[in-house]
């Protein structure tokens, strides 16, 4: 098993689409996202208003489009702020509860906090998540190292070339995920991303499998490290469920935020526009379009900017949650069971 035939490690990689778009959907500052949304809503209006066969302006004047349309946005935006704010409190108040519940929580954190030391080798695992995580990605490189020393040259050839294969591709991916996790803070991104990127599922996997199929071939001392390699393991992937359920509560709670700045200007761009727009009176063009197609898409381009922000942030959301739908040596993507080796 040469590094060509393991299964895909970092996200891009392992992604049937292309890098740019996973760096947009993922990696890009969500404003600048909403920014993105919001031009190609605003070239979208335009480009459609100069194309239509009838003159924007006889749009605009007959009956009253400009304020059907500005009352459903006014309506549009009360609603949807106020229902993504009633989401994002109920996700919140997770964090609420009884002290015995609260107690039980804290219990569990210790505990797991005390495995991870022991599998480290620690007094105390780190308290930062980066450093955390950095702590079981550097363990399972040093156990991988315990392996690889311990078993030299008394496996046969083909066991031999699986091992080595499966022990560089721990080496390898341990150090790039612990130079990715190398100062980032919890709050942005980098943590989370780091932790996507180390393909823990099909190391654990491939561990198992190393074992059951070849586990009496191995000097006692490799398969006593090969075994902490894996339970390191599966420590990091309840490890990564945590930060990333703390991550997506940390996102909410900015998305929240950014909604209550964002709304109230975006109403009072609808509430104007109603009251004060009259396309007859705005004459004149830019660049050969009509005045007040630009106005027009200008105006609902800024009233949407909550929405667009909306989307910026879910996409994200939802992106990560795809891609941590398992938990444990479960690959769900067909491009890590196509690249998998093939034991069965």
């Amino acid at each position: 098993m040469d590094d060509g035939e393991r299964a895909d490690e970092s996200m891009p990689e392992r992604a049937s689409g292309s890098t740019w778009k996973l760096w947009l959907i993922l990696e890009a500052d969500r404003w600048v996202v909403a920014t993105l949304f919001s031009a190609a809503l605003w070239l979208g209006i335009v480009v459609i208003g100069v194309a239509h066969p009838t003159p924007v302006r006889d749009l605009l004047t007959a009956g009253d489009p400009v304020e059907t349309l500005f009352q459903a946005l006014v309506a549009g935006t009360v609603t949807a702020v106020t229902l993504v704010l009633t989401l994002s409190q109920l996700v919140l108040s997770q964090e609420l509860g009884a002290v015995g519940d609260q107690r039980e929580r804290m219990d569990g954190a210790l505990s797991f906090r005390d495995r991870v030391a022991d599998a480290v080798g620690t007094d105390v695992s780190p308290a930062e998540p980066s450093a955390f995580l950095r702590s079981l990605v550097r363990a399972t490189r040093e156990r991988a190292e315990t392996v690889e020393a311990a078993v030299g040259d008394s496996l046969e050839a083909d066991a031999g070339e699986v091992l080595d294969g499966y022990l560089a591709s721990v080496i390898q991916d341990a150090d790039a995920t612990t130079d990715r996790l190398e100062g980032a803070a919890f709050g942005t991104f980098s943590v989370v991303r780091a932790a996507l990127d180390y393909n823990y599922s099909w190391k654990l996997y491939a561990g198992h499998r190393i074992l059951a199929d070849h586990g009496e071939a191995l000097p006692a001392e490799a398969t006593e490290a090969l075994e902490s390699l894996v339970d390191t393991l599966e420590l990091f992937g309840p490890a990564r469920e945590h930060f990333k359920t703390l991550y997506f509560q940390w996102e909410l709670s900015a998305l929240s935020r950014v909604l209550l700045l964002t709304a109230i200007p975006a109403l009072v761009v609808a509430v104007s526009t109603l009251a004060f727009f009259d396309p007859q009176r705005v004459a004149g063009t830019v660049l050969g379009v009509d005045t007040a197609l630009l106005v027009l898409a200008t105006t609902v381009t800024l009233s949407l900017v909550p929405f667009s922000l909306l989307l910026a942030y879910i996409l994200r959301i939802v992106t990560v949650t795809k891609r941590t739908l398992s938990i444990g040596p479960f690959i769900l993507r067909e491009t890590d069971r196509d690249a998998d080796v093939d034991w069965d």
